[in-house]
């Protein structure tokens, strides 16, 4: 069963559904569609914007509220959380956390962080469990854009683009915008394979 946490206007709700029979369904395909016949949008157009609590995520977010606010869609915070992959022996004391609140918790203090008290009134927020990547391609079916911070919170903090952005500008559905964080400069990124 697909599970997924929304809200709205400061109010969150869980919700799950069936999982499908079909072989190329998951769970998480399942949710998000479900989540898009629903949200509200009377199919006006939406920018979806992955949200990941890092500092570029929180500067694609306000591209993305810019953008919206310019074309009038409807803007769409999207974070995706996982059960962490054990092997061997099982760290204690994860049996009671809730990763799906965590991911809640951080979308919110990104938010907060970006908006204060004054969000957008277009606005909607989406908790999905899975793989960020597969998580934002799937919430691009339908958008009229997709917007990613080009890096996130991964390990390797020296590439230019991140492991999510890089699938999400290969596989979405839709045109992704990929946002570098404030003070970029060209310079920084000038020299690469076959530089001067």
């Amino acid at each position: 069963m697909a599970r997924a946490l929304s809200s709205a206007a400061g109010r969150a709700t869980l919700s799950a559904w069936p999982r499908p029979t079909g072989a190329r369904a998951t769970p998480e395909a399942v949710g998000l569609s479900a989540r898009r016949s629903m949200n509200g949008s009377g199919g006006q157009a939406r920018i979806v914007a992955g949200i990941d609590g890092s500092e570029c995520s929180k500067e694609a977010l306000r591209w993305a509220a810019r953008q919206a606010g310019f074309t009038g869609a409807v803007l769409e915070a999207v974070i995706a959380w996982r059960y962490p992959a054990y092997y061997g022996w099982a760290p204690t004391g994860a049996d009671g956390f809730d990763f799906a609140a965590a991911a809640g918790q951080a979308l919110a203090e990104a938010l907060d962080e970006v908006f204060g008290p004054d969000r957008p009134a277009r606005l909607r927020t989406w908790v999905a469990e899975g793989h960020a990547a597969q998580v934002l391609v799937e919430a691009s079916a339908g958008a009229e854009l997709l917007v990613v911070g080009n890096r996130g919170h991964g390990g390797f903090a020296d590439l230019l683009l991140g492991s999510v952005s890089t699938y999400c500008v290969h596989h979405a559905h839709c045109p992704v915008t990929v946002i570098r964080p404030v003070g970029h400069t060209a310079e920084a990124s000038a020299a690469g394979p076959g530089a001067a």
